[in-house]
């Protein structure tokens, strides 16, 4: 008898085919696909209304996967993250100027962080990457905390759903400057 596909390495299989997906993270349901996969990220934006802008998270269970989105920076700069991590601290750091737009924004920099989330970072080692990470919402509406938000949001027009609960979380994650330690969003 064979045996069923595992619900995290199907998400992953669909991820590195240029799927889009919606998982779960430390506070609500996040849309997903591969910082590599531009078209898709270009199909994130749409859907979720989102101004391309404002940029998006990278999602990472080892540094290493987030190595190629950020550009050099001070060694006190990776041990003051590294503290926080793996956690729900995200860290604006700086990017290359060849990171995609549709990733970093109209910034210099890109948003990351290495998550605590068992389901996430199973994923991450699954696809070997990082992953987009932004709400699972139209932009301006209600947050998605359950599958069944995400079908209000998105009905069909995801490549699939991973269930699974959500983290201890209550809102979404801190963002702060790494360079300034501003805080973004508290």
């Amino acid at each position: 008898m064979e045996r069923p596909i595992e619900p995290i390495y199907h998400a992953a299989q669909i991820l590195n085919q240029g799927g889009l997906i919606a998982y779960p993270t430390e506070a609500v349901f996040g849309l997903g696909c591969l910082p590599d996969k531009l078209r898709t990220i270009e199909k994130l934006l749409q859907l979720k209304q989102r101004p391309i802008e404002k940029g998006l998270i990278l999602l990472a269970s080892e540094f290493s996967q987030l190595e190629p989105y950020l550009g050099p920076f001070e060694q006190t700069i990776l041990h003051k993250i590294q503290s926080t991590w793996p956690g729900p601290t995200t860290w604006i750091l700086p990017t290359p100027i060849e990171t995609s737009p549709l990733i970093k924004g109209h910034f210099d920099t890109i948003a990351v962080r290495i998550s605590a989330h068992p389901i996430v970072q199973e994923l991450c080692r699954q696809c070997q990457s990082a992953i987009i990470s932004t709400s699972a919402n139209i932009t301006g509406q209600k947050m998605s905390y359950s599958t069944v938000d995400v079908r209000q949001h998105f009905d069909d027009q995801l490549d699939y759903i991973l269930e699974g609960a959500l983290g201890d979380s209550k809102k979404p994650t801190i963002i702060k400057d790494a360079l300034s330690d501003r805080v973004i969003r508290a």
